[in-house]
Parts: C-alpha cells; sequence; structure tokens
C-alpha cells in the first residue's frame, strides 16, 4: 500500500517513539477516497470468509469500516464507548483502556446487533497494545458470533498488540506495518 504510506510520511506526525498522529488522514481527518480504497483492500483479502458484519470500535475506527462494510455489502456494528439513555440494560460491555486517550472506557454492543449466526470481520485503524481489540473480541465471543478476522490500516510492530491477536491464532491483515518511530521518523517494516 504506497499509497498509504506516502500519506502517513505527508500527513502523519511522530509525537513520540510510541505515538504517531494520523489526525489529517484517519482520526480527526478523513479522506472519503482513500478510505473507500482502504474498504476496497480489506474487502478483497476477506471476501471469501462469508463476512455477515464487520464490527469496530468507536470513533476512528468507523470510517474504515464503512467503507469495508460498503464493499462487501454487510451492515457496520460499531461498539459505543458511553451508554446512552436508549441503551438497554443487557448490552454486551467490555472495560478497555486506551493507549492513546489515556483513559479507561467501556464498549457496548447490542445484544440485537450481533448474534451466534454471524460471522464478524473487525477492522480498526491502529493497533499498538491491542486493548480495544481485546475487548471487542471477548464481546463477540459472548455473543457467540465467529470472528473471521481483523483488518487493521497501521500496525505499530514494536508494540505487542498485533503479535497477541495473532497468538491467539486470529487472522490479521495489516494495510501498513511500521518497525519504528525513532529520531522522529516514520520506519516503515517491510
Amino acid at each position: 500500500m504506497d499509497k498509504l504510506k506516502q500519506r502517513i510520511v505527508e500527513d502523519g506526525m511522530v509525537v513520540s517513539e510510541e505515538v504517531l498522529k494520523l489526525d489529517k488522514l484517519l482520526n480527526h481527518q478523513v479522506d472519503p477516497q482513500l478510505m473507500m480504497e482502504l474498504g476496497q483492500e480489506f474487502a478483497q483479502r476477506f471476501r471469501d470468509e462469508g463476512v455477515t458484519r464487520v464490527v469496530t470500535v468507536e470513533s476512528s475506527g468507523i470510517s474504515i469500516a464503512f467503507a469495508t462494510a460498503y464493499a462487501l455489502g454487510v451492515p457496520l456494528v460499531f461498539a459505543r464507548r458511553k451508554k446512552t439513555l436508549l441503551e438497554e440494560a443487557d448490552m454486551l460491555q467490555e472495560r478497555v483502556p486506551s493507549f492513546t486517550k489515556g483513559i479507561v472506557s467501556d464498549i457496548l454492543i447490542s445484544r440485537d446487533l450481533i448474534s451466534a449466526q454471524d460471522r464478524i470481520l473487525f477492522i480498526d485503524d491502529i493497533i499498538a497494545h491491542g486493548d480495544a481489540a481485546k475487548g471487542l473480541i471477548k464481546i463477540i465471543e459472548r455473543s457467540g458470533a465467529k470472528l473471521v478476522g481483523a483488518g487493521i490500516v497501521v500496525e505499530k510492530c514494536f508494540q505487542p498488540g498485533a503479535q497477541a491477536l495473532r497468538e491467539q491464532g486470529i487472522r490479521l491483515e495489516t494495510l501498513v506495518k511500521i518497525k519504528s518511530l525513532e529520531d522522529d521518523k516514520v520506519i516503515f517494516a517491510e
């Protein structure tokens, strides 16, 4: 994904050796054309898995998950980070820390939105420590649905999240792997 790498170099900002800010690309401002291309890529990689739902965590993963769900022709479900007045009492829920936000919050999905008959594709923007992914996977498991895999736009290889998912036997497809953010430079893994 050379185009994605180029955009990361042009629009990304290395905040520290652990944090890459992608606000101009994925998190605060979104390039719809690029998101649709990335969604097509994930759809192509998972097309033969019989995906019935794409699932992500509110909020940064929504644009890429939407593009993927659109390309696959299936619904998108996103885990909310806050309860609303309309939520039912019996939600699928998991408490997860956020590395970049520095907070712990609950993620919630209505039991009406995923079921044991579903084949779920998890999509997200970045994986660092993988806490949100692990929490969402627990929710999917409790629903009885089958997780067919995870698609991540940016994998930070120097942090443990992606490797932890692979060690659980989860099929993980990443579009760009970053080896290092040392010396204020993005170094891509091959």
